[in-house]
This record gives structure tokens, C-alpha cells and sequence, in this order.
């Protein structure tokens, strides 16, 4: 799944073992499914928001994130 807000999304690598066998592996980011309400619009928004991005629409309101969630070209 892919942040809405940051377009974090997930990232490829190796497992590494002891005798250094390589296998392919990938790390999720920690997404989750927010319902936020939209005042200027009067409806209620379903975001797929990381850790992070749910912190930062904490620090800066949920119709500035939606702002920039559109700038980046989502529909929201």
C-alpha cells in the first residue's frame, strides 16, 4: 500500500543469512486506513495514511494535508 500524503511506499533489499545466501525481501510501510472529516466540504475523507503522515496531519490540519494530497495529482 502507498501513503497518500508522503508517497512512501514499499522498499526492496535482501535477506542477508549467516553463510551470506541473498533472498529477495520487502519492507512495508506502516499504512493505515484514516477517516478524516472534511469541513470545508462537509463529508468525511478515507486516507491511506504511513505513521508519519498521521502525525503531520496532526501538526498541520486535515484540509492543508488534503491540499497537498491534491497537489501531488490524488483524488480524494
Amino acid at each position: 500500500m502507498i501513503c497518500q500524503l508522503t508517497g512512501v511506499r514499499p522498499a526492496f533489499g535482501n535477506n542477508v543469512s549467516h553463510s551470506h545466501r541473498r533472498t529477495r525481501r520487502r519492507w512495508n510501510p506502516n499504512v493505515q486506513r484514516r477517516r478524516y472529516w472534511l469541513p470545508s466540504e462537509n463529508r468525511h475523507v478515507r486516507l491511506a495514511l504511513s505513521a508519519r503522515a498521521i502525525k503531520t496531519v496532526d501538526k498541520i490540519g486535515i484540509e492543508r494535508a488534503v491540499a497537498r494530497i491534491r497537489a501531488r495529482g490524488e483524488k480524494v
